[in-house]
């Protein structure tokens, strides 16, 4: 893989699980509100939710950029990566617990990924 791809993939990676951290922050919000209605629009005023809108759409762009670089198969192979290091975020960020389940399928996609990388 390319030098050019690994930064790319790097950059999707980031701004996958800062756009996800982002809107959970959002969606936990301690707004207060007494209606669904009114803490739906506490959360549209909320920082964390544009940052997360933010992030998916220049991911949009990024992910549009590394598809250019990689064939789809090994583009989408790779990009299944986003889903541990979401699992690690929420770990660190909102003390999610990780049981040996999905303890195993993360370490399943990472080696996976690993594979995908190498022969890339």
């Amino acid at each position: 893989m390319s030098s050019i791809a690994i930064l790319i993939w790097v950059i999707n990676v980031t701004l996958d699980t800062v756009g996800h951290v982002a809107l959970k922050f959002a969606a936990v919000s301690d707004s207060k509100e007494s209606t669904e209605l009114a803490r739906w629009k506490f959360m549209l005023g909320s920082f964390p939710l544009w940052v997360g809108i933010v992030c998916f759409c220049l991911e949009f762009v990024v992910w549009l950029a590394f598809l250019s670089v990689l064939s789809l198969s090994q583009g989408v192979l790779l990009g299944a990566i986003n889903m541990v290091s979401i699992v690690i975020a929420g770990r660190l960020v909102f003390k999610e617990k990780l049981d040996r389940m999905r303890l195993l399928g993360m370490a399943l996609i990472t080696v996976g990924v690993i594979f995908v990388g190498i022969y890339a």
